[in-house]
């Protein structure tokens, strides 16, 4: 290997997400139903130049229609093994109309008893879990 291929730096690969918990005034939880994971928590990867509060906003709107207010940081769930930092936050709606999207072929908001039954994914019900109970605020949890 010669001086110049010594040198390059290269950037770490990371991945950041931002995914909401919306609860309405009846207490209901927002979900899509994702066409790989099924039902979740609407949510996606935070671009460049984008706050993580901005992009769990902005994942929202595009996969429910729904426009939101943040309420708060929740906390983190980093899968270290595929460098992936998934960050949560409860919010409340504002306005829009619940609407699919290539993201999400259904979508719906649902009693928390229900929406947590229906949540299978992997770790998706404990992260909304964590959400839930305020006191645990912010967390921080890694596998």
């Amino acid at each position: 290997m010669d001086q110049s291929t010594q040198n390059i730096y290269s950037p770490p690969k990371h991945i950041v997400s931002a995914a909401t918990i919306v609860i309405n005034e009846q207490k209901e939880i927002l979900l899509i139903k994702g066409p790989r994971r099924g039902w979740e928590m609407p949510g996606g990867q935070v671009e460049e130049g984008e706050s993580l509060k901005e992009a769990a906003i902005r994942e929202t709107k595009e996969e429910t229609g729904i426009d939101i207010e943040v309420l708060k940081f929740c906390g983190v769930f980093q899968n270290v093994g595929k460098s992936i930092c998934n960050t949560l936050f409860l919010a409340q709606p504002l306005g829009g109309k619940l609407t699919t999207s290539p993201e999400s072929l259904e979508v719906g908001f649902y009693p928390i008893e229900k929406a947590l039954e229906m949540v299978t994914w992997k770790n998706f019900r404990q992260r909304i879990e964590h959400c839930l109970n305020e006191n645990a605020h912010p967390f921080y949890i890694e596998f």
